[in-house]
């Protein structure tokens, strides 16, 4: 399987290298951040990793509270899933003493309204029913007395059917079959059928090149997945500055790449300018509506802006937003929920909060 899997990124290498495409120009989308979460001065937010919409239109905050009486600072645990109604009054806090809670990176709604919760940190991806109640764990935490090891990159770890090494974010196909990135270290795509038994991992680490069209298959931090109603699964390729798309079997299909122009002296929030910077930037989420023609909006940390894409073509319709710290800016969207076309829930992580975007698109 793996020589079958070899030979075909050989012979999809030289068209994958020529997908560079020339930089795209792309609207503007008109939009407003409207007030949503109604928060007391008792439940202060952190920084919010992940956000996710059911059905009914409830809203789930992943939180990463701080705690004045515990430590130490480096390692403490720190994940807290707020549920808020339609109207974003605070309903309950779902997982409280979780054993494979420990520092969650996403989270998301199936279709069924059971809540996923993908753990880093523990290395878990933990099912909860509506009502709260755990129903399926993926992968294994350490044990207590254990030395964590998700951290151990160098060299790099050998992948072990069943465990995660960094996990990122979960999605499920047309037959509930479950993928998880498993992102920061294993640089893989794990596969697991409706009742979590283990089918097939594909990808390793690698680097995308220059322009973000080398390597196809090969990840560097799959930090979101997502997966459409054609059964194309979407990985946001982080740190190689790439969405790469597969079909359910991990056959590479193509890249999508972020590169509408942007003012490259500006200064990031977070970090120095770089010294040349690239066309191409780095997509940290995916999010696929589920409207009748579906969309998949993304975002990037700098210049801070949320993309919309056609799909399956992924061509880019417009952008939206900037970096900074007002209302309708942002500082590292981590997680994104579109429950329809025009409308946006941003885990806005750095600015600790959560922002509700209204689309005006008929707006010039």
């Amino acid at each position: 399987m793996k020589q079958r899997f070899c030979v075909l990124f050989l012979l999809i290498a030289a068209s994958a290298a020529c997908a560079l495409a020339q930089q795209q120009s792309a609207p503007q989308l008109k939009f407003e951040s409207v007030p949503f979460l109604k928060l007391t001065p008792d439940r202060n937010l952190g920084e919010v990793l992940g956000v996710a919409v059911n059905s009914k239109g409830h809203v789930v905050v992943l939180n990463h509270p701080g705690n004045a009486n515990a430590g130490p600072v480096f390692g403490e645990s720190t994940t807290q899933l707020l549920e808020f109604d339609e109207k974003g009054n605070f309903v309950r806090e779902v997982g409280q003493r979780v054993y494979g809670l420990a520092y969650a990176h996403s989270v998301r709604f199936d279709k069924y309204d059971n809540l996923w919760v993908v753990d880093k940190a523990a290395m878990t991806v933990i099912k909860f029913s509506p009502e709260g109640m755990v129903l399926l764990n993926l992968g294994r935490r350490d044990e207590g007395p254990d030395e964590p090891h998700y951290r151990r990159a160098i060299p790099t770890p050998t992948p072990v059917d069943g465990y995660f090494n960094g996990t990122t974010d979960v999605a499920w196909d047309s037959n509930d079959n479950i993928y998880v990135s498993d992102g920061y270290f294993n640089s893989e795509i794990a596969k697991f059928d409706k009742h979590g038994n283990w089918i097939k991992r594909w990808g390793s680490a690698g680097r995308g090149g220059e322009h973000a069209n080398e390597n196809p298959g090969q990840f560097n931090n799959p930090h979101n997945i997502g997966i459409d109603r054609q059964d194309n699964v979407y990985v946001a390729d982080r740190g190689n500055r790439r969405i790469q798309v597969f079909d359910t079997d991990g056959n590479f299909k193509k890249f999508i790449f972020l590169n509408v122009p942007y003012d490259k002296t500006r200064h990031p929030v977070l970090g120095n300018v770089p010294a040349n910077p690239p066309d191409e930037t780095a997509p940290w989420t995916i999010c696929i509506t589920n409207t009748p023609m579906q969309y998949l909006y993304t975002s990037d940390s700098e210049p801070g802006r949320i993309y919309k894409l056609s799909l399956p073509d992924g061509k880019i319709l417009g952008v939206l937003g900037l970096s900074g710290h007002e209302l309708g800016q942002f500082s590292w969207i981590h997680g994104l929920a579109c429950p329809d076309e025009n409308t946006l829930y941003v885990a806005d992580m750095n600015n600790w909060r959560l922002q509700k975007l209204i689309l005006h698109p008929d707006k010039k």
